[in-house]
């Protein structure tokens, strides 16, 4: 495709005006980026000047300086700067031709849909809208080729992958139960510090809205294994039978085990969530989105069965009455010595099947992220996948619960996972297999708020802002 010669700024015989016109448009920008007036402009320089411009995109500013400075002196003077920024329009007026699919100037939401569409990614409407947003400038949802070069012009992507992942805001919200799938990094993250950043952010961020919102997880628990219709606990009820038992401190117990199985959980899902989508791809190609789905699934149900027995444990130090375990290990010792290795799997099957609708409703909402999404719209998203996860696996989980903690409660007798499903059901009807459901919404959006806040702030002060 021609580039037009007036609008990309390369000389052409009637294109003087506009080539002196970029050239003095690149001066003005190299002089508000060179603020130690060197004639210079370097990575630290560069990292501001970016900053200032609302550009966060990790190691952005060294790919500039890197793509860009011929004679290796480890900056940009004014020539090696136009240079850069020539090639780049060049690269992005590819992008922007290959988008605009009727040739007629402008990109609209539709087209966006279509060429991403094209690699895999299926994109709403909505969404295709909120990205168009944040490059429009004259409030026409239409992007010209003035307003693409403008927003692009000192973002080192250029191709429609790169694009997409500039549009595509990581977030990675713990919330308890759910599991997130995890997100994708770029080579170029991975070669740098950026992934274990991350995964400290996510680790960090689930830990704090654990220990926030561990009260309500505790009466949560309470509720699944002792609730009946005979033995009716509701949420004030239980706390304070809770806390009578053992004091204010004891709505805290397991939350030690709790946030001490983010860490081993979600680098193991991590790493084998790569694994599985190098296994499902095909060599160089992109993979698609049920693929993805499943190397998800799979890389929850490695991660769930490498740390079940933390899964056990957790419920047990939950349940348990004042001065009945010691800590952790004397929990594990005592339940090795009177119930043997099996006792750590307890109510691994219905725990396994229930990962399976929130990786796919995860998967769902991490697929259609729009470009920088607000607080809200994160919340939201974060709040309606864990809902809907949470109606369609409670059952499951607490199946899975009662079945943890039956040797606990004085059970010698030890009931399958469908015959526990009938006694409940027979028991205590349908709504039987929901005791506990509301101390588990009522943590939903909490969670969420204080994992996102924590994240965001991690990510900054770990210099890893997007």
């Amino acid at each position: 495709t021609a580039v037009p010669q007036e609008r990309c700024g390369f000389t052409s015989a009637q294109g003087v005006p506009a080539e002196n016109a970029t050239r003095k448009s690149y001066q003005t920008l190299f002089d508000r980026l060179d603020t130690n007036k060197d004639g210079k402009v370097d990575v630290a320089e560069l990292r501001e000047g970016l900053k200032a411009m609302g550009i966060f995109r990790h190691g952005a500013a060294q790919e500039i300086v890197s793509s860009g400075d011929q004679n290796k002196d480890g900056c940009l003077d004014f020539n090696e700067f136009t240079k850069y920024l020539k090639e780049h329009e060049m690269k992005l007026w590819l992008t922007f031709k290959s988008l605009d699919r009727n040739n007629d100037g402008r990109i609209d939401a539709s087209e966006i849909q279509q060429s991403l569409a094209e690699l895999g990614i299926n994109l709403s409407k909505e969404d295709a809208r909120k990205i168009l947003q944040s490059m429009d400038i004259d409030g026409t949802m239409m992007i010209d080729w003035n307003e693409w070069r403008e927003h692009f012009l000192l973002c080192p992507a250029h191709n429609l992958e790169e694009i997409f992942r500039y549009w595509k805001h990581s977030s990675v919200l713990d919330i308890g139960d759910s599991l997130a799938i995890p997100d994708e990094f770029t080579e170029e993250e991975k070669s740098s510090d950026v992934w274990w950043k991350q995964l400290v952010a996510g680790a960090s961020a689930g830990a704090v809205s654990r220990t926030g919102t561990a009260p309500l997880d505790r009466l949560k628990v309470f509720m699944q294994v002792h609730s009946s219709k005979t033995n009716r606990i509701g949420l004030t009820g239980g706390l304070r039978q809770m806390i009578a038992e053992g004091g204010l401190t004891s709505l805290w117990r397991g939350n030690g085990i709790n946030v001490l199985k983010i860490a081993p959980e979600t680098a193991i899902k991590f790493m084998a969530y790569e694994q599985y989508k190098k296994l499902l791809s095909s060599e160089g190609k992109k993979i698609e989105t049920h693929k993805r789905f499943m190397a998800g699934s799979m890389a929850g149900a490695t991660a769930q069965t490498a740390i079940y027995p933390m899964e056990v444990l957790k419920t047990r130090l939950t349940l348990r009455k004042t001065g009945q375990y010691a800590g952790m290990f004397d929990c594990a010792k005592k339940i090795l010595k009177k119930e043997g290795v099996i006792a750590f799997y307890k109510g691994y099957i219905p725990n396994l099947l229930g990962i399976i609708p929130y990786a796919g409703i995860d998967l769902a909402v991490y697929e259609v992220h729009s470009a920088n999404p607000g607080v809200l719209v994160l919340l939201g998203c974060g709040t309606i996948s864990s809902t809907c996860g949470q109606l369609s696996s409670y059952p499951l989980a607490l199946v899975r619960t009662r079945m943890q903690a039956q040797a606990s409660l004085g059970s010698s007798e030890q009931v399958s996972m469908t015959g526990l499903l009938k006694t409940i059901v027979a028991k205590d009807g349908l709504f039987g297999l929901y005791r506990g459901i509301l101390p588990n919404f009522m943590k939903v959006i909490p969670a969420v708020s204080i994992s996102y806040v924590v994240y965001e702030y991690m990510k900054t002060g770990l210099g890893i802002s997007h």
